[in-house]
């Protein structure tokens, strides 16, 4: 066996693909708050004003506010916003920075521009519609000192028309699109790996399924096999002892095979034969006592088509042997419909013809079935000849021609 294992890719995966999205916007937060900081201490370090001393303040506390913000994006979901106390840390000095811009006119617009980054961040926390009307609200709000100046013939600052200025307000004005971009594309990559997760889980539960129902097979063929051969053997010890001794034999070595089919199953190396199920089955039933025809004139060549048919061959015999009192039974394997059918039947159903087709092995032998695109069916009460027989129960199953797997 391999002593491979998969060790997960450096800088791949959906944490490290949140990083990434994470370290961009936290960047383009970090690269024009600095600029916004940096330009305004230049100022006061000119002016002294304690105007400018507060808007650095402010401006200060509103980047430290939204860069921790950028964190609760991860999780986000329309209309799950983070804990109220979050949204008035962020809002707050934002707020009282773009108030500062009615009164400072040469900072007005990294003064105000404050509130615009902070609540395009906000925004993303909330449904479609109300984020469009917010939005619209915010950049009302943010243009109205600078448009207050200009209409009171303040002179207006030359941040507006610095290169410093022009970048800050081109990221500003693309800030809601780059966000939605990168958040969409964080939201992909993590829907395609929950989508990654439920598959791999699917596959584990569907070879638990397939492991039960191989195990069901040999465990339930097998046993009662063996409590058939057991029976006779106790009948026969007295008359005949040889014949005894000779169900005895097989008895073991029906055990042994049980043995090593579970080893095997164990370790997927497990294979079925349908001409030797097919045997098998007819010497079984007759020994129960039922008068077993076997009719063959088709073997369908691919192997996993073989496969299913034997298993369900050897479920046919094994619900005849546990549940019906059969006296006579037939199975038939032909050429229909472009494919090969299986047809086992027999009169030992007990009750209702309703109760005969339950059974978790039918089940799961149809979900083999129906896999490889053929189809199972089981009624009971139908006719023999023109004779209604009430008493019988008939398995049908169908496997396609070109079965490759």
């Amino acid at each position: 066996m391999s002593a491979h294992t998969k060790e997960p890719t450096p800088g791949a995966g959906v944490n490290a693909t949140w990083n990434y999205t994470l370290g961009s916007i936290v960047f383009l937060f970090v690269a024009m708050d600095l600029i916004i900081i940096l330009d305004l201490l230049g100022r006061f370090s000119e002016t002294r004003s304690g105007t400018d001393l507060a808007l650095v303040a402010v401006c200060s506390l509103a980047a430290a506010v939204r860069i921790r913000f950028c964190w609760f994006l991860r999780d986000r979901r329309d209309g799950a916003l983070p804990e109220t106390w979050w949204t008035v840390a962020l809002f707050a000095p934002a707020l009282v920075a773009w108030g500062l811009a009615f009164v400072a006119p040469e900072t007005a617009l990294f003064a105000t521009v404050q509130l615009w980054l902070s609540g395009v961040l906000w925004a993303f926390f909330v449904r479609w519609r109300l984020r469009l009307v917010a939005l619209a609200l915010l950049l009302g709000m943010v243009v109205t000192p600078v448009a207050v100046h200009a209409a009171q013939g303040i002179p207006q600052t030359s941040q507006i028309f610095g290169a410093l200025s022009g970048f800050v307000l081109f990221y500003g004005v693309m800030l809601p699109a780059m966000l939605y971009a990168s958040l969409w594309m964080w939201r992909v990559v993590w829907r395609l790996d929950e989508a990654r997760q439920l598959g791999a889980e699917l596959a584990v539960t569907q070879e638990r399924l397939r492991f039960a129902a191989d195990l069901h097979d040999i465990q339930g063929h097998h046993l009662q096999v063996i409590a058939l051969k057991a029976e006779l053997a106790e009948r026969t010890m007295g008359s005949a002892p040889e014949q005894a001794a000779a169900q005895l034999s097989e008895i073991r070595i029906i055990a042994k095979e049980a043995m090593e089919e579970t080893r095997s199953l164990v370790a997927g190396l497990r294979e079925v034969g349908l001409q030797s199920e097919l045997e098998n089955a007819s010497e079984v039933l007759t020994l129960s006592g039922a008068a077993c025809t076997l009719a063959v004139s088709s073997d369908p060549a691919a192997p996993e088509a073989q496969r299913v048919l034997a298993f369900a061959v050897r479920e046919a015999t094994t619900n005849i042997l546990r549940h019906s009192n059969a006296s006579w039974a037939a199975i038939s394997l032909t050429d229909v419909r472009g494919g090969t059918e299986l047809v086992v039947t027999n009169d030992g159903v007990a009750g209702t013809p309703e109760r005969a087709g339950g059974g978790s092995g039918l089940v799961g032998l149809r979900k083999r079935v129906q896999a490889i695109g053929g189809t199972l069916d089981a009624t009971a009460g139908t006719e023999r000849g023109s004779e209604p027989a009430p008493h019988t129960f008939e398995l049908r199953v169908w496997i396609p021609e070109g079965v490759s797997t």
